[in-house]
């Protein structure tokens, strides 16, 4: 049985941006696309605010690039790539927004929510958990199927 884990949004548009992709990764990871490729196409679509909600939250993506310190409503985040990218661990997720400027990446900080839950856009996030343990477990996709004794 899968654990329910919040996925954050922006509402179905931001500043005038509207849901232009949803998906899901094999690792439980859903990224929402808001507005039209400013960058490539179909295949390598780069749209000017993304946000991901990934269910590993032992894992914060940006390696060794160049980052900040930020506060996001309470809790501990990073700016990278000039403040167009924010990493935000709250609750048992990380929260990745990217966008195409810092101003727009911060208003989308500020304004986020998880689906399905009740919240108010600025108000303080849950903090983080303690590494829930998720990239110790095989995703489903590396597990053997199910075979019948037979």
């Amino acid at each position: 049985m899968e654990e329910h884990l919040p996925v954050y949004w922006l509402g179905g548009t931001f500043r005038r941006l509207g849901i232009t992709d949803v998906g899901r990764d094999p690792s439980g990871a859903y990224e929402i696309q808001y507005g039209n490729c400013l960058v490539g196409g179909e295949s390598t679509c780069v749209p000017p605010l993304a946000i991901v909600t990934s269910p590993d939250n032992s894992f914060l993506p940006g390696g060794d690039t160049a980052r900040r310190e930020v506060s996001v409503r309470g809790v501990h985040g990073r700016a990278e790539q000039g403040g167009r990218t924010l990493i935000v661990a709250t609750g048992g997720v990380v929260v990745d927004l990217y966008a195409d400027s810092a101003a727009l990446a911060h208003a989308a900080a500020e304004t986020m929510v998880a689906i399905g839950a009740p919240g108010i856009p600025g108000a303080p996030l849950p903090p983080p958990l303690p590494d829930t343990g998720f990239g110790e477990r095989p995703l489903p996709s590396q597990q053997p199927p199910f075979a019948p004794a037979g």
